[in-house]
């Protein structure tokens, strides 16, 4: 599991682990029944304090992401599955929300920004998928 955490970008650490943990278990990166580093290796790894871990994965816990044995270690917990579609919405439903008021800020108007997504949509596709649309 690897996790990237920034002491600039305004995100309380334990927030930013936690996010990033869900985003990893909604999109089947992490998978149920497996398991999350030990807090002190975590801790190590991100050098940071093993408290603010503990308190990660203790969040995780009471959202249901993770459950805790206590003398086996912490694991995904079965019901990500049922909760992967509606994290993953979440979390670009978040990402939409930064980029309209991005675009607002810069006067850019929502038929706009959405002619743009479909445009870099198009690009991202595989050319195979380029070639079927024209057909």
């Amino acid at each position: 599991m690897h996790l990237h955490i920034s002491s600039h970008d305004g995100v309380p650490i334990y927030l930013q682990i936690v996010n990033q943990v869900k985003y990893l278990a909604a999109s089947g990166r992490l998978t149920p029944g497996e398991e999350l580093p030990p807090i002190r290796v975590l801790a190590e790894q991100l050098l940071i304090n093993p408290n603010t871990v503990a308190r990660a994965y203790r969040e995780l816990e009471l959202a249901g992401i993770v459950t805790k044995r206590r003398t086996t270690g912490t694991y995904v917990s079965d019901s990500v599955s049922r909760l992967a579609r509606r994290e993953r919405l979440k979390i670009v439903s978040e990402r939409i929300d930064a980029l309209l008021a991005e675009a607002r800020q810069m006067n850019i108007d929502a038929d706009e920004l959405i002619e743009l997504i479909r445009e870099r949509d198009e690009r991202m596709q595989p050319p195979s998928a380029r070639k079927e649309r024209l057909s």
